[in-house]
């Protein structure tokens, strides 16, 4: 295994640590371990793709483990958001937004598995969109991360910790947006790919 699928893998492997960290509250600073695990692995998601591209380490196991990893880091961490959240209005929000990535992910996920074990054994990339769904994603539960670390480590800094929860929940809805664009791009893209005769 290459350089960069092993850094794919790690964001694989991370990712329950970090949900973990995230929802127990038993942990001490535990919302600032979460956001350092999570920094962490959104950035093996940085260097996997620059590595290979650079090297020519291109895999399709790569093309295809790379998106999962980020869907399994970003969908952990808004489900953690639900658990952690006061039942409150930006509580509903994150919950509309889960779902609508859920439902987005299970329908790509659909699809890519269809592509690789039909005739042309086609392995889908992550196009533009899907990549700046991602990155919206990952810039708002960093923010969402960092509006309660700091309320743990600075309990006097309210003020800073709800502007964090703003952020949060404004690029939180943009990556909303992404996600939906990026989910139609694909399923139209790859309607070829389902024969609705067989």
């Amino acid at each position: 295994m290459n350089i960069p699928n092993k850094l794919t893998l790690s964001r694989v492997i991370m990712t329950p640590v970090f949900m973990a960290a995230m929802i127990l509250q038993k942990i001490p600073f535990n919302y600032t371990a979460a956001l350092i695990l999570f920094v962490a692995a959104a950035l093996t998601d940085l260097f996997d793709g620059k590595i290979a591209r650079s090297r020519n380490l291109v895999t399709n196991f790569g093309k295809f483990l790379d998106p999962l990893a980020d869907k399994m880091l970003t969908t952990a961490a808004f489900l953690g958001f639900i658990v952690i959240m006061p039942s409150d209005n930006y509580a509903v929000q994150i919950t509309v937004i889960t779902f609508i990535t859920l439902f987005r992910e299970f329908a790509v996920s659909s699809m890519r598995l269809i592509a690789v074990s039909g005739e042309t054994k086609k392995v889908i990339p992550a196009n533009m969109w899907g990549k700046l769904k991602t990155v919206t994603q990952m810039a708002c539960i960093i923010s969402g991360l960092a509006a309660y670390s700091v309320k743990e480590i600075i309990p006097s800094a309210g003020f800073l910790s709800s502007l964090l929860l703003t952020v949060f929940i404004v690029t939180a809805w943009i990556s909303a947006f992404f996600t939906v664009i990026s989910g139609v791009i694909y399923l139209y893209g790859s309607r070829e790919l389902i024969d609705s005769s067989k």
